[in-house]
């Protein structure tokens, strides 16, 4: 391993990386990839029946694969920290975390904005940002090879008129964790961030339920789960200089 960790490792063998929001198709997809990669996995979700379902599959697609669950409350920071606590203690390192705690609430145009849907979507997509970056921050510095990842929407690029809560929330959650990236940047002083924070960009996410729901839908511009799960794993190949503050866009820019 590179004492420095300005390169990223070509594979994901013995790295410890969290995944906030485990239980949906992202995270199902994201499990999945990572124990194939040889990477210890602790999962998280408000969920505890879908995400017990989420790691027995990840745990049977990879016989071996060490793929935990935990039922934590993300919207408590005192519950966060105890979560990285117990990983570090547990497995004696953090390596990355993967935020996917999602929701989404909009309105037919900008003057129909039910501002209810910003106080929900301020804890889902903003609080537990916050409480994640802070409770991560310094085991990802400690680690040769830490990175704290976001997806987020390429809506908080460009809102528009019906996704004012929606993008404001999301951009935040951006500015969040940039914020993060220049305390990684400062951390590392004159030989660069030894961890990287980095923003997965999306228009939307596809998933094989949605297609069989609606055949017809062409989902255009939409990242499949499994494509996005790639990308996750795949940033740990590059160096964190590379990737730390940056928006990695997975779909067109608008």
């Amino acid at each position: 391993m590179n004492g420095q960790g300005s390169l990223g490792q070509g594979s994901l063998d013995g790295a410890v990386v969290a995944v906030a929001g485990a239980a949906g198709p992202a995270g199902r997809a994201a499990l999945l990839r990572l124990a194939e990669a040889g990477a210890t996995v602790a999962a998280a979700d408000a969920d505890a029946a879908r995400l017990a379902e989420a790691v027995d599959a990840a745990r049977y697609a990879h016989g071996g694969a060490t793929v935990t669950g935990d039922t934590v409350d993300l919207l408590d920071l005192a519950s966060t920290k105890e979560w990285v606590g117990r990983i570090e203690k547990d497995f004696g390192r953090v390596d990355g975390l993967v935020h996917l705690v999602g929701g989404w609430r909009g309105s037919a145009n900008f003057a129909e904005t039910d501002l209810a849907d910003w106080e929900l979507l301020e804890d889902l997509l903003i609080r537990t940002v916050q409480h994640t970056s802070l409770a991560f921050q310094e085991p990802l510095q400690r680690s040769d090879r830490g990175r704290y990842l976001l997806i987020s929407a390429a809506g908080a690029s460009k809102p528009t008129a019906g996704n004012a809560a929606y993008s404001a929330a999301k951009a935040a959650a951006e500015a969040w964790t940039l914020a993060l990236g220049d305390a990684f940047r400062r951390a590392g002083g004159d030989d660069g961030p030894r961890a990287a924070a980095a923003i997965l960009v999306v228009k939307a996410l596809v998933h094989d339920a949605m297609r069989a729901e609606r055949p017809n839908a062409k989902f255009a511009g939409f990242t499949d789960v499994k494509d996005l799960a790639e990308a996750i794993a795949g940033v740990w190949e590059k160096p964190a200089r590379e990737v730390n503050g940056n928006r990695l866009w997975l779909t067109e820019k608008p």
